[in-house]
């Protein structure tokens, strides 16, 4: 065999090796995968309903996006959901923050607000947001009016128990 032959061999086999490095690297930075470190923190929140909300929708606080939901499970005992939160190690949540489940518009996407709280004593990794707010469920507001479960008083609905 020839230089030549050599040259365009080895030639190719290190265009194929760029190119099997770089699918790598696309796939783990696509796929949202962590090798060494990883630049989150854990923290959990309990709600009593998490409709619509969905693995990787937004975290933020004041409309800034801080983290995503990483899991969604149910508690068999206590039967209330249990949501994985992935928060941005730089942001420090209080241990008296409120996390709730909001909708963008009407029919819009669901994600997870925190509001900040007052308290000088921060959440750790895997501590528990114990204030929540569930999600709205829009079809049980229009079955009350559609049904007549609502009275109208004073300028004020209520609902009758």
């Amino acid at each position: 065999m020839n230089k030549r032959y050599y040259g365009i061999e080895t030639a190719v086999g290190i265009f194929v090796f760029i190119g099997l490095l770089s699918i790598g690297y696309l796939t783990i930075k696509l796929g949202k995968m962590e090798l060494v470190g990883s630049d989150y923190y854990m923290v959990y929140a309990q709600f009593d309903s998490v409709s619509g909300l969905k693995r990787d929708s937004n975290v933020e606080i004041a409309g800034v996006s801080i983290g995503r939901v990483a899991s969604i499970e149910l508690d068999p005992e206590e039967k209330v959901a249990i949501v994985g939160l992935k928060i941005k190690k730089g942001i420090k949540l209080e241990d008296d923050c409120i996390a709730s489940i909001k909708s963008r518009g009407l029919i819009g996407d669901k994600f997870v607000k925190i509001t900040p709280g007052g308290s000088p004593t921060f959440l750790n990794a895997g501590d528990m947001i114990v204030d929540t707010e569930s999600a709205v469920d829009i079809e049980d507001l229009i079955g009350k009016y559609v049904f007549g479960n609502v009275e109208e008083k004073d300028g004020e609905e209520e609902e009758i128990q």
